[in-house]
């Protein structure tokens, strides 16, 4: 199916150019393309073309908006104020100066309609029908960036520096940016590669202009580039804050230890054909695969693009939208697995009732559900405000609450003892609303001690895991 294509063009004192690049972006057509919007961002400009633009935009209000900076703030903020006004399901990223030919946009969207793509970079260095040929030395700084950008990131990019980026919509409105010049380019790559993202590149057209025709990027840039990779590389600041708290729990997959202990406890319970019910990123669902049949499920939209990501190639795993509250969402899985897996959700529903025989509809008579909870109503704070909890079980309401939905518990087994005092004096006595990134690395670190202390310590375990049967109705 074609794409609807946003286009958003930061601005700045290109009276000389503004015009054309405006005319040429709206000559765009294609079977690919079912609809291209212009999002003009005139980031302060002084020069005379803010009278340019008001012109196109009142000539064209069908398929150009127009945004006006006060101010100068910078390639990065004028791209970010178009972002959230982007409609279509794909958003590309184009600058005024003429040197990037939308002749190309066309090419750009082939991965989105073929190949599932999130991201796709348009490369100067990839075989191009043209190019400009210009400074030797910017092409050196440029690939040397993109390979520290791929030492860093793990990918195979021949042009990180590229403007011409597209990425679907839903997943660049959801990502932050904090850049306000030129270091976006780095931002932007890095927290997509930290998001999963699947990026494609293809080769774009590219014509460049000499320092004389008003080109803007130089050493000084490059350095920052530099020092922006750093930055994004050491941190994770890569969802809005938003209803699902992704921006909080996406920081669990900095604790990839603790989260193998998880797994660990509980892959002695998990049968061949499994059902995971807040699947997340998939912390735990890669240490529990391969299965037979393995379904990971979330609400929120963002992890599951990860998750239809991640199950690329692999038939045994499939991925889809699940609210643990919702009948109608269970309904085409009435007895279908052997194994539910249902790790840090129970205390987010209002509904403990309904979500308990959402779960045992799924389950084949016999079948298991894998339960695991924070424990302790005394330890319940601010942590747990932000996280959502409705609250935290004792082992006998635990039992109560399962018991009752036509369960029989097996076990219940406390796990994390360790980290118990250290929740209790972040969310109660010092009311932290966050894990810090120092705290999630200690744990990690620290794992395999825990993983020792949790059958000697004395007191309860932060987290309490139940293992049950549905009985026979």
């Amino acid at each position: 199916m074609p794409e609807h294509l946003s286009v958003v063009m930061p601005v700045y004192n290109e009276r000389y150019l503004v015009a054309e690049s405006v005319r040429r972006i709206l000559a765009v057509q294609s079977p690919l393309i079912s609809r291209l919007d212009l999002i003009i961002v005139d980031d302060g400009s002084t020069d005379g073309t803010r009278d340019i633009l008001r012109h196109l935009a009142a000539a064209h209000p069908e398929r150009i908006t127009y945004v006006e900076h006060e101010r100068n703030q910078g390639k990065g903020a004028a791209v970010a104020t178009g972002i959230e006004r982007a409609q279509g399901s794909v958003t590309i990223i184009h600058d005024a100066d003429l040197e990037y030919n939308p002749e190309d946009l066309p090419r750009l969207m082939t991965p989105f309609v073929h190949d599932a793509a999130d991201a796709v970079f348009g490369s100067r260095f990839l075989a191009g029908s043209y190019r400009r040929v210009l400074y030797y030395r910017h092409s050196i700084g440029n690939r040397l960036l993109t390979g520290l950008c791929n030492i860093f990131t793990d990918l195979n990019l021949t042009d990180m520096e590229t403007c011409y980026k597209a990425v679907r919509t839903r997943l660049l409105q959801s990502i932050p940016i904090r850049s306000r010049d030129f270091r976006i380019e780095p931002e932007l790559t890095f927290k997509l590669a930290k998001r999963g993202a699947r990026i494609f590149e293809v080769p774009i057209s590219y014509a460049g202009r000499t320092y004389e025709e008003g080109k803007k990027i130089g050493f000084r840039d490059a350095v920052l580039a530099l020092g922006a990779m750093l930055h994004w590389w050491l941190i994770d600041d890569i969802y809005k804050p938003d209803e699902y708290g992704s921006n909080i729990l996406v920081g669990m997959s900095a604790v990839p230890h603790f989260n193998r202990w998880m797994g660990d406890t509980i892959r002695p319970y998990v049968g061949a054909r499994v059902l995971e019910v807040g699947a997340g990123i998939g912390n735990l669902t890669r240490g529990l695969l391969p299965r037979d049949l393995y379904t990971a499920t979330d609400v929120n939209p963002h992890y599951l693009d990860y998750l239809r990501n991640y199950a690329e190639a692999k038939p045994y795993l499939e991925v889809r939208r699940l609210d643990l509250t919702s009948r109608e969402d269970f309904a085409p899985l009435a007895g279908r697995y052997d194994t539910v897996v249902c790790l840090n959700v129970l205390e987010h529903v209002d509904d403990e009732a309904s979500a308990l025989q959402n779960v045992r509809s799924a389950l084949e008579p016999g079948g298991r559900v894998i339960i695991l909870v924070p424990q302790g109503p005394a330890l319940f704070g601010t942590l747990d405000e932000v996280l959502g909890h409705k609250r935290r079980y004792t082992r006998e309401g635990l039992r109560a609450v399962i018991e009752a939905q036509g369960f029989r518990i097996d076990q219940l087994v406390d796990f994390n003892r360790a980290t118990t005092p250290a929740w209790w004096l972040n969310g109660q006595l010092l009311k932290r609303q966050y894990f810090s990134k120092a705290q999630l690395k200690a744990v990690n670190l620290l794992t395999w001690l825990f993983r020792r202390l949790d059958a000697v310590l004395p007191w309860a375990g932060a987290s309490l895991i139940a293992v049950a049967h549905r009985q026979p109705a």
